[in-house]
């Protein structure tokens, strides 16, 4: 399932790069492509995934796997009310529908902490307020047909929690834990690190929608509290494991420029936020800069472990060493292409591009790895 996932995506990515540089369809129907047909079910597969291990729990129940599913049959739903092939009111059933499997994830995993063996790992709690944010993102849908004089501001709301809230504190929480796990070098203080972090990102979350909506100061103090959650970590990693290795490393560099796409567009959202710059290229930017170098990031290290589980092997090596090829420049080309859309440089996209068409070309190398014999290759790549 995560694997099909995973490429399903990949998929939304490139069709949705493509759609943005023939100016077709809407930018409406993009975006929802992206979030709500690629990363929704894609985040939400991994809450599936590492929950259980994170509250020590046991494997989910075999139907969970139809969450995601669902969730991406309502966000296709979506994309077609904005292109005008879904039946009336199809777009408030869509967000009900999704509305309906987060908060029934949101259930599942509090029933599952709940049963932990000893006390279970705060980063369950990150994705709970994912979560939490998600459906108050998505309450804001049917809300703006039955009081249309706040359309406005109930279409800031929605998209501040859904990008910041649910898919913003859903990374961040997985970073934490995903980049030693990368860098094979566990992380102590991590633990200590996302309890203390999960307060001062909710109400950063919180209040940078809110004041979107309704008070531009508002909306700096909480851009203000997510860049200092995002400058403790990006410093912690600097000084755990060095700026050399963050940035040559060709799974972990895709997941640093991660990081450093969030604080370029934090601080370009409060430009966006002041008119200084046009709030309609903050949405690609943020695909761009923040999306696709996490997940060509997270792709790298667990593509390869989800199609051969247990043991390291060659053929596993082999993979990852296929995918490591070329993240370094990948992670330059996506954080410089979203910081030039943000700015609203259409070129950016080409940048865009290039990376993806990088990542797929070695994503085929890998996939041929598995089918071709030879030697283990060395176990870091850059």
């Amino acid at each position: 399932m995560l694997i099909y996932l995973g490429l399903s995506a990949l998929s939304t990515f490139m069709l949705a790069l493509l759609w943005l540089r023939l100016g077709v369809p809407s930018p409406l129907a993009v975006a929802h492509l992206v979030f709500a047909v690629g990363i929704l079910p894609l985040i939400s597969g991994a809450i599936t995934h590492f929950v259980p291990v994170l509250t020590r729990s046991g494997s989910p129940q075999p139907g969970l796997q139809l969450a995601p599913l669902l969730l991406q049959l309502a966000g296709l739903l979506a994309v077609l009310a904005f292109i005008g092939e879904a039946p009336p009111g199809g777009l408030s059933v869509a967000a009900i529908a999704a509305l309906l499997m987060a908060a029934f994830l949101a259930g599942w995993l509090v029933l599952r902490a709940r049963r932990t063996l000893g006390r279970p790992h705060p980063g369950w709690r990150w994705y709970l307020a994912a979560l939490l944010l998600l459906c108050l993102g998505l309450l804001c849908v049917p809300a703006m047909n039955w009081w249309p004089s706040a359309r406005p501001a109930l279409r800031l709301l929605h998209l501040h929690l859904n990008l910041l809230g649910f898919v913003g504190l859903s990374a961040l929480g997985t970073l934490q834990v995903l980049l030693p796990t990368v860098l094979n070098t566990p992380d102590a203080d991590a633990a200590r690190r996302l309890q203390e972090d999960l307060p001062l990102a909710v109400g950063g979350v919180l209040m940078a929608a809110g004041g979107a909506a309704f008070s531009l100061p508002l909306a700096l103090a909480g851009a203000a509290l997510l860049l200092h959650v995002t400058l403790k970590s990006a410093n912690r990693w600097r000084q755990r494991h060095g700026a050399r290795l963050l940035m040559t490393d060709g799974a972990a560099a895709p997941l640093v420029g991660a990081l450093c796409g969030l604080l370029v567009l934090l601080v370009l959202g409060v430009a966006h936020g002041a008119a200084l710059l046009d709030g309609q290229d903050a949405i690609p930017a943020y695909v761009v800069a923040f999306l696709l170098p996490l997940v060509t990031g997270a792709l790298t290290h667990l593509l390869p472990l989800w199609l051969r589980p247990g043991k390291r092997t060659p053929v596993r090596l082999r993979m990852q060493a296929a995918l490591r090829r070329g993240g370094a420049l990948r992670a330059l080309l996506f954080v410089s292409g979203g910081s030039l859309l943000a700015l609203g440089i259409s070129d950016g996209l080409w940048a865009a591009l290039l990376g993806m068409l990088s990542f797929l070309i070695a994503l085929a190398g890998s996939l041929l790895a598995l089918r071709s014999p030879g030697q283990a290759p060395p176990p870091v790549m850059k």
